[in-house]
């Protein structure tokens, strides 16, 4: 049984959709998508390890998250059906290496946001990087950093108090394991071969390394689909809500 705090909405006999959180938010960030999929699936909802309800729970590698998430699908799986795994950020990453490592569980990968190739930071070496992260970590507790970031990150007023909690949360240490995994995502191989279907969504504003990464993800990927949205920045499912709930909707019904 997996130690990650999750919850779950909806029949226990729809089909199950699994949405994972991006780094520094938390289960709250889908809650209007938990909101437009209950009537027609059975919606789980995790919080990843050192985030918010799952603070107690220590970051490990990004393959023990990943075993982790399978646990959790073999756990909530009431007829043996592969489920939608959908991802924003680092949970897409994760997404992709779920999906990839485990296409007995995962149907259908929706991949949102997500940096899949290097994006270095110039001039500094990754200890160094590391270093800086941990030594910031503090401000992300305060509430005018807070809001900074929330506002980046298109967290409305309604979700900024789940936001802050989720901040202080972090400890400098899970912070700095994640941030390290996320710089040190490749492509798993496996993924050129996963037999489910794919949508793969960015937006256009996001930087060039993270769009070129969602093409390249799309390009090795025979059959899956590619859509870059004009205008949009990193938080499609919170800045573009409507647009983003419809379009996930049609494309797990023509599914």
């Amino acid at each position: 049984m997996t130690a990650l705090w999750w919850t779950e909405t909806g029949s226990s006999d729809a089909p199950v959709v699994l949405l994972i959180h991006g780094g520094g938010v938390g289960a709250w960030m889908w809650r209007d998508q938990v909101e437009a999929l209950r009537d027609r699936y059975r919606v789980i909802t995790p919080d990843l390890p050192g985030h918010d309800h799952s603070a107690g729970v220590p970051f490990g590698s990004a393959g023990e998250i990943v075993a982790d998430l399978a646990g959790l699908l073999k756990e909530v799986a009431r007829n043996g059906n592969p489920a939608t795994v959908v991802g924003f950020s680092f949970g897409a990453q994760l997404t992709v290496a779920l999906a990839a490592a485990h296409p007995d569980l995962v149907a259908r990968a929706v991949v949102v946001s997500t940096l899949a190739e290097p994006m270095p930071m110039p001039g500094l070496s990754a200890g160094l990087s590391a270093g800086l992260v941990r030594a910031a970590a503090p401000l992300g507790g305060q509430r005018w950093f807070a809001r900074l970031q929330a506002k980046a990150l298109y967290v409305d007023d309604d979700m900024f108090d789940d936001y802050l909690r989720t901040a202080r949360s972090l400890s400098a240490a899970d912070l700095v394991a994640m941030t390290t995994a996320n710089a040190a995502f490749r492509i798993p191989e496996t993924w050129a071969v996963f037999p489910g279907q794919a949508l793969l969504l960015a937006g256009g504003a996001e930087p060039r390394a993270l769009v070129r990464g969602m093409r390249d993800l799309h390009d090795r990927l025979p059959g899956s689909e590619l859509e870059i949205v004009p205008g949009a920045g990193h938080g499609l499912p919170l800045q573009r809500t409507q647009w983003f709930n419809q379009r996930l909707l049609d494309w797990l019904a023509r599914g």
